[in-house]
């Protein structure tokens, strides 16, 4: 199998195990179904983190308002009022105005950030240099996880405008959000290999050759960005190294040029009582003291 180093930008993001027969077109859509499948994970882990704290989502006209201005205009939650999680809940009012401050129970605060913590390990980017390809049954695995977390705390579901269920039915809406300018559109996916477009209607092994023992470094974009920057020459760690042994071997020249300076002290030639100790036959005469 051919493994694929994907990154985005200079980042990496998974590793992915394929064949040289594989259609770069196939390859490229399920790349980026993969890639926007770990971005859902994380922005539900997020939510989910808010949730535990702070309970369901408010509805959309009552986002932001004081409790004042609630009262004022004669709002409620009458979504809040139904998802009640289990075990009950304490007060902790969300400070930027989001959700109903309902806090889960600490029990079922744990299996909220458990499962947070779980779903974050199956699509980390440390698995790249775990080198543990990724699928998209991984990704599916860690929605599954988030999702039975959620049902076992809230088992009549969350409210249908609470961001985490919009995103369980795949019905969020990400518009005018900083997650839309992450997610790529499976329909505009490039893939770059050695700074060259890969062309979609041709076979992997059409371009790296028919060795199934290869790894390459893929690279996402989308139609409406330019070629991503090359890759180094050489890797940041390989660099360290380099330089590392370049200072050690430049101290060294130093206490070379150093100990050369003055080295000729100890030379025979550089005394200046040497020629009379000769003529006296005193070149090699040794001294010992008895008491």
């Amino acid at each position: 199998m051919v493994l694929l180093q994907v990154k985005r930008g200079d980042e990496n993001q998974f590793l992915y195990d394929t064949s040289v027969y594989v259609n770069v077109h196939d390859l490229a859509l399920e790349l980026a179904n993969i890639y926007n499948g770990r971005l859902k994970v994380s922005r539900i882990c997020s939510e989910i983190e808010q949730l535990a704290e702070h309970g369901t989502m408010l509805p959309p006209d009552m986002l932001g308002l004081t409790d004042e201005q609630v009262e004022e205009l004669h709002l409620t939650d009458e979504w809040g009022e139904k998802c009640i999680p289990s075990g009950g809940w304490t007060n902790n009012p969300d400070p930027v105005g989001r959700r109903n401050g309902r806090q889960p129970q600490e029990k079922m605060q744990d299996i909220l950030q458990n499962a947070v913590s779980d779903a974050k390990v199956l699509i980390s980017r440390k698995l790249v240099d775990q080198g543990q390809p990724m699928t998209q049954k991984n990704v599916e695995e860690a929605v599954d996880l988030l999702r039975g977390a959620v049902m076992i705390v809230y088992p009549m579901q969350l409210p249908p405008h609470d961001p985490i269920r919009m995103e369980f039915t795949n019905t969020e809406d990400l518009t005018g959000t900083q997650a839309s300018l992450e997610v790529i559109e499976p329909s505009k996916v490039q893939l770059w290999f050695a700074g060259k477009q890969m062309l979609p209607d041709r076979k992997l092994g059409e371009i790296i050759g028919n060795n199934e023992k290869t790894k390459i470094i893929i690279k996402l974009t989308t139609t409406s960005e330019g070629a991503p920057g090359r890759e180094p020459v050489m890797s940041e760690e390989t660099r360290k190294q380099l330089m590392m042994q370049a200072y050690r071997r430049q101290e060294e020249l130093k206490k070379l040029e150093q100990d050369d300076d003055d080295q000729y002290l100890n030379s025979s030639w550089s005394d200046s009582r040497s020629l009379k100790r000769h003529v006296h036959g005193l070149d090699d005469v040794k001294f010992k003291f008895t008491k």
